[in-house]
């Protein structure tokens, strides 16, 4: 298998409805999920208390080498008590060809592609494409019969169901944008270079640069966490979120997590196999503790209706997916709770 490349998710500003036109090629956090061509419109239930669930993240995220477009919708529970608990959390993968207006017969789609796009660039394919296709999806939504939805849907969607957008709570939405982990890897090198200069230049002047103690602390203070909760897997964590802090999301298909807590024991046998073709789930994606703050909602609640320390999501090895079908298919989320959420804060 060849080595992945880690994508790191930014927040990238609001979307203003009102100026942009998102569509299903759009990554983006909150608002309303925009389904890709032929999907219908979908609004799952929390398994918990079976209040709807508001769309937390959109990914455009299609496979290289895989004819289809390719998109993950992250769902979550906003009622107190259901908060990062993984049955509150809903995560469904939906695809289409790229080229809709093809027909061709019904066939099972798997792909063996181990990357998700060749450049960071694929983040964001936006534009006149995404525009026609939205129109596309408009249309081709409303033509959906009832019965095609009920073609390969596993158990556990049945609890979906349509009903009218003001029944569900909805998030400001933002623009996501990506960074490759390398590319912050480099300008860490560069500062701590530039750091160590100035060190040699306070040591052979005997002076102190305003700011070298403000610089020093955050070693301490990840320290200071280590100490604190005994845990080196959050330690660890810490660490590796200290590179860039501001990160809502990362992404790296078949790779392993970055866990904020110990996992369980035998986590293989925690996540599921897929439901619709029994082969196992790969890791893909979690999100980050920094989404909880941009997690507001749109009716200007000050509650706090969401909080985790991160989710992780397993999709499909193969990412199995039969053309013409109109429903997604459900995958497998894990969320761990964060141990000390005021360090992010």
């Amino acid at each position: 298998m060849a080595e992945q490349q880690l994508l790191i998710g930014l927040c990238d500003g609001e979307l203003d409805p009102r100026k942009y036109r998102s569509s299903f090629l759009t990554n983006k956090i909150g608002g309303k999920p925009d389904w890709p061509p032929s999907i219908s419109w979908q609004s799952p239930r929390c398994r918990l208390c079976s209040a709807r669930l508001a769309h937390v993240v959109q990914v455009h995220c299609p496979l290289q080498g895989s004819p289809y477009h390719r998109n993950l919708h992250l769902f979550a529970c906003c009622q107190p008590g259901c908060s990062g608990l993984s049955g509150s959390w809903t995560v469904l993968r939906s695809q289409c060809a790229e080229a809709p207006h093809q027909s061709s017969p019904p066939q099972v789609a798997g792909s063996s592609a181990t990357d998700w796009c060749e450049s960071a660039d694929d983040w964001g394919i936006e534009g006149e494409e995404g525009e026609e296709l939205q129109e596309q999806s408009g249309a081709l939504q409303t033509e959906v019969s009832p019965a095609v939805c009920q073609m390969d849907v596993s158990s556990s969607l049945q609890q979906l169901s349509l009903v009218e957008s003001k029944d569900i709570p909805v998030f400001c939405p933002f623009f996501i944008s990506v960074v490759e982990e390398s590319e912050l890897c480099e300008e860490h090198d560069e500062l701590e270079h530039a750091q160590e200069l100035l060190r040699e230049y306070e040591r052979r002047e005997g002076v102190t640069a305003w700011g070298a103690e403000e610089s020093s602390g955050g070693g301490e203070k990840y320290e200071k966490a280590r100490a604190r909760h005994g845990d080196a897997v959050f330690f660890r964590f810490m660490k590796t979120v200290s590179l860039c802090p501001q990160q809502i999301l990362r992404y790296c298909r078949h790779s392993k997590p970055l866990f904020i807590s110990k996992p369980p024991s035998k986590m293989s046998q925690v996540v599921s196999a897929c439901s619709s073709c029994g082969e196992p789930r790969t890791f893909e994606l979690q999100l980050m503790p920094a989404l909880v703050s941009l997690l507001q909602r749109k009716d200007s609640s000050s509650e706090m209706v969401l909080e985790f320390g991160t989710v992780l999501v397993y999709t499909c090895t193969n990412s199995c997916w039969t053309a013409g079908t109109a429903c997604p298919v459900e995958e497998f989320c894990f969320v761990q709770s964060d141990p000390d959420q005021q360090l992010f804060k």
